[in-house]
């Protein structure tokens, strides 16, 4: 099911403000008081609505699969919570929350026992809530309508930014900052006004507010840790930042479509491209895994295999499954199909495959990076960094054009005429014949 934005825009506010209840009713019955357990003053917890709405854009198909839906959706929250709670450490050098008690968690930020909880929320909330609301929603006037979520997500957005302002006047406690922050206070207090209402007066300050709902926060010794004189590395791609991430998927990319390429030869007995873009042999689904997996999994490079491995293959699965919804939803085309594979979920993914991520995650973050890792900070400091943002800047303009060609390709098929300087280009430049080739596997599907 293709949903309007106007939709998705009602979904996100609406699943926000369920979210903020289950939060706050969680608080309460641990605390035995109100907190508004929300990152805003407002009553919405932003990470519940993105989580939503990202599932049902993917995962609506799954609907009368529910054991899918459930791995799905705590596939999804656990990995957004991850890094949601990696950001705001990055941010204010504290973490927001720890779950460091609980048995199988990763670094504090994630454990089994909440992604559990958030599958089957995300179940119940679509199986049960869902249909309820969209007929809700359809009661709504069209103007009226509009005119309510405009102002809900102008809210939003004016709440986030007055939280902003606070974390950013205590981190670096500039003037200028301080005049934003006190211009926008009487806004602040409206918000709290508005949760007050909702459920409970809320009192004191942002920060003080905060440091009561997250108590983290407050036995690490602050909102926010005290600013460090910045040290110069020597090393390029320290760490796992953004110039190693870039290194990592362009090397992801190539050996992907290498092994696709090779595999594709042993299976079905002849040469065929495995490309996802059409200058180079790279392919972006397996550029994207490498980096996201490095992102995520290399704080577990000492957890036992099993664990790594079972991690694997829930998120190689769901990562699978999201980038064969999304090319459907924005090319109307499906570069693979796997529907005469045992096991398989629409074609999309299948048991085998999703066991292959599973262990190559394994290798991966046991062998594979930390090699890899040692030959990019081996790069000098000097070349590393201008050189990475050429290859970001000319991978950009390639995926960019492939997917015009794509898109084009589409339209092609489905009997649309030139129009325009740019599909004629287009329609010269990247002909069925050279994207038959390139894609031999692409089906297109009617949208």
């Amino acid at each position: 099911m293709v949903y309007t934005w106007y939709e998705l825009g009602f979904f996100l506010i609406i699943y926000s403000f369920i979210g903020w209840l289950a939060e706050i009713i969680f608080a309460a019955v641990e605390k035995k008081k109100f907190l508004n357990r929300g990152f805003l003053n407002g009553p919405v917890c932003p990470i519940y609505g993105f989580s939503m709405v990202f599932m049902l854009v993917f995962f609506h198909s799954l609907t009368e699969q529910p054991i899918f839906l459930f791995l799905g959706g705590m596939a999804v929250t656990t990995v957004l919570e991850f890094m949601t709670g990696n950001l705001m450490e990055k941010i204010c050098k504290r973490k927001w929350w720890d779950y460091s008690e609980y048995k199988y968690n990763i670094g504090g930020y994630v454990c089994l026992q909440f992604s559990l909880v958030w599958g089957v929320g995300a179940v119940v909330l679509i199986e049960l809530v869902h249909p309820l609301l969209c007929k809700a929603i359809s009661l709504i006037p069209g103007l009226v309508g509009s005119i309510l979520l405009l102002t809900m997500l102008g809210l939003l957005v004016i709440d986030f930014g007055v939280v902003m302002g606070a974390i950013l006047k205590v981190r670096y406690q500039s003037r200028r900052m301080q005049e934003i922050a006190d211009g926008m206070q009487e806004i602040a207090e409206g918000m709290h006004a508005l949760s007050g209402r909702l459920g409970g007066a809320i009192t004191g300050r942002i920060q003080r507010r905060m440091l009561k709902a997250f108590p983290v926060l407050e036995e690490a010794g602050g909102l926010v840790a005290p600013i460090k004189p910045a040290v110069k590395s020597t090393v390029f791609a320290e760490g796992c930042g953004f110039y190693k991430l870039v290194w990592l998927f362009m090397v992801g990319a190539l050996l992907g479509d290498i092994v696709e390429t090779v595999f594709c030869r042993i299976t079905v007995g002849r040469w065929m491209s495995r490309s996802s873009v059409i200058y180079g042999p790279f392919s972006i689904v397996w550029g994207l895994a490498i980096a996201i997996a490095s992102l995520l999994l290399y704080r577990l490079k000492d957890r036992d295999d099993r664990y790594i491995i079972v991690f694997g293959t829930v998120l190689g699965g769901a990562y699978e499954y999201i980038c064969s919804v999304f090319t459907e939803l924005v090319f109307g085309t499906v570069f693979w199909d796997y529907s005469k594979i045992p096991f398989n979920l629409g074609g999309r993914i299948n048991l085998l495959y999703c066991l292959f991520w599973g262990f190559a995650a394994l290798l991966w973050i046991k062998w594979g990076y930390p090699l890899l890792s040692k030959w990019i900070e081996k790069i000098p400091l000097a070349i590393g960094r201008p050189l990475t943002l050429l290859i970001v800047v000319l991978m950009a303009a390639n995926m960019a054009i492939s997917a015009l060609a794509l898109a084009r390709y589409t339209e092609r098929a489905a009997g649309a005429e030139e129009s325009g300087a740019v599909a004629e280009f287009l329609d010269e430049r990247y002909p069925d014949t050279l994207m038959e080739q390139i894609y031999p596997n692409a089906i297109i599907r009617e949208r």
